[in-house]
């Protein structure tokens, strides 16, 4: 008898059990990972209410010592609105009010220093001398 390229099939029980199922099984790790869910996880982020500054001292400051045409007043309004959009998670509104009271604080800061210049220049150099 001449050899033969492909050998006869063997009688063992391992071969007729693959050949059995229809060709090679896939392995059972994988077929495992194709039933199971993947778990989700949800976390919830807010946002940190620390980065919206108030200005509450300088405004304090600018309606104690440079109340210039009530802007400090206005200034310390609008710090404790901040304050109290914080504490209502009001993100948004407590960012304008910051941006609000930020500017009524450098222009009474910048008025009352104004003044401030102009009263010691005409200290050192009185009207009396022109």
């Amino acid at each position: 008898m001449a050899p033969t390229l492909f050998p006869m099939e063997s009688k063992s029980s391992k071969t007729d059990s693959v050949r059995a199922t229809g060709g090679p099984q896939a392995c059972k790790h994988l077929a495992e990972k194709k039933t199971m869910t993947n778990p989700t996880t949800v976390i919830e982020v807010y946002p940190d209410t620390t980065e919206v500054n108030d200005y509450y001292l300088w405004s304090i400051f600018n309606f104690v010592y440079l109340n210039f045409c009530c802007l400090g007043f206005i200034a310390l309004a609008y710090s404790l609105k901040v304050r109290d959009k914080k504490l209502l998670n009001d993100l948004n509104g407590a960012v304008e009010d910051a941006k609000t009271a930020r500017l009524f604080n450098i222009t009474s800061s910048a008025l009352a220093a104004s003044c401030l210049i102009l009263v010691f220049i005409f200290l050192r150099y009185p009207l009396t001398d022109y």
